[in-house]
């Protein structure tokens, strides 16, 4: 019987490849279900065998002893974070090192992308201590949920009062930047009243690519242990078919442009600032982002654990 895997993971592009039946698996069938909200409890939902999750949650669940899930070092989202602190556009703030004491919103203490962000703070000195911090949701449109996972701390860390958007707070003044990984609706329209911290977000994510070496990952792939136990080739292989799947969807863009007037640009300015394997998936090519992010969740306190980047993937080879 051929061995049948159903995946959850976000609605990339570079995944229409696979969607689509241009590409197949060998040695199994892959069903790709494409969803908004990732599984909140991968390894107990029913629903899927593999699937997209947070770095940060699968490495603090390793922390804790959880074996749940088998994670692989295969990242499905990477980013920078210069680019995700925003602020008004009547603010005066336009460099991270103005925001030491200032009142800065997230929309997830733990989330992965916030820990990368708050690194970045910390290489200019500021430190948890350093400025006043409110988790809660982007827009009214987002829900109400509790995003603070444990990790408040009165007076320094603590909810949005009443849970108001933190948009609205950001016109208003009582925050002066807010973390998020996506910008909200209509962000780069010319009436918006809002823009990104740093002027050149891009220049600044090029210095930090070219002195840490690497594009942060955010979200990795995650498999049910029972899978991996019963099928110890299987992580490679699906690992493989995705890479293969975003291989294909960049090579079209280079001969189908018209998905922005300037694509091609796009593609030809990565080329010159990223190194050739900056998306390079597996453990060798990652071991020193991992290490670094661990580093950060050490840091930031958020797990006392004396983790190695190995002991993440404990079924991998040795």
């Amino acid at each position: 019987m051929a061995i049948a895997i159903r995946l959850a993971v976000r609605d990339w592009d570079w995944v229409t490849p696979l969607a689509l039946g241009d590409i197949s698996p060998e040695g199994f069938t892959l069903q790709i279900d494409r969803v908004g909200t990732l599984p909140e409890d991968l390894g107990s939902d029913p629903n899927y065998d593999a699937g997209e999750m947070s770095l940060s949650r699968y490495t603090l669940g390793r922390a804790r002893g959880e074996t749940a899930i088998a994670g692989v070092p295969h990242f499905l989202m990477r980013g920078f974070r210069h680019r995700c602190i925003i602020t008004a556009k009547s603010s005066g703030l336009t460099g991270l090192a103005q925001l030491a004491g200032k009142r800065i919103g997230l929309t997830g203490w733990q989330d992965s992308g916030n820990t990368w962000t708050r690194a970045l703070l910390r290489r200019e000195g500021i430190g948890i201590g350093d400025a006043s911090w409110f988790v809660g949701r982007l827009s009214a449109a987002h829900p109400v949920t509790d995003r603070l996972g444990g990790f408040g701390r009165p007076g320094r860390i603590e909810a949005v009062p009443g849970e108001r958007p933190m948009l609205e707070l950001l016109q208003t003044g009582e925050l002066d930047a807010v973390f998020t990984p996506f910008m909200p609706q209509g962000f780069f329209e010319a009436a918006s009243p809002f823009r990104q911290l740093l002027p050149d977000f891009r220049a600044a994510e090029v210095a930090y690519a070219q002195e840490v070496g690497y594009v942060p990952g955010i979200h990795l792939l995650g498999l049910k242990p029972a899978i991996v136990r019963d099928h110890p080739w299987l992580p490679q292989a699906l690992s493989e078919v995705l890479d293969e799947s975003a291989r294909l969807w960049i090579e079209k863009r280079v001969k189908y442009a018209e998905t922005t007037p300037w694509i091609l640009d796009e593609l030809r300015q990565v080329a010159r600032d990223l190194p050739t394997g900056w998306d390079r998936n597996g453990f060798a090519a990652n071991e020193a982002m991992l290490g670094d992010f661990i580093a950060e969740l050490q840091a930031q306190e958020l797990t006392t654990a004396r983790l190695s980047p190995r002991d993440l993937f404990p079924a991998l080879p040795s």
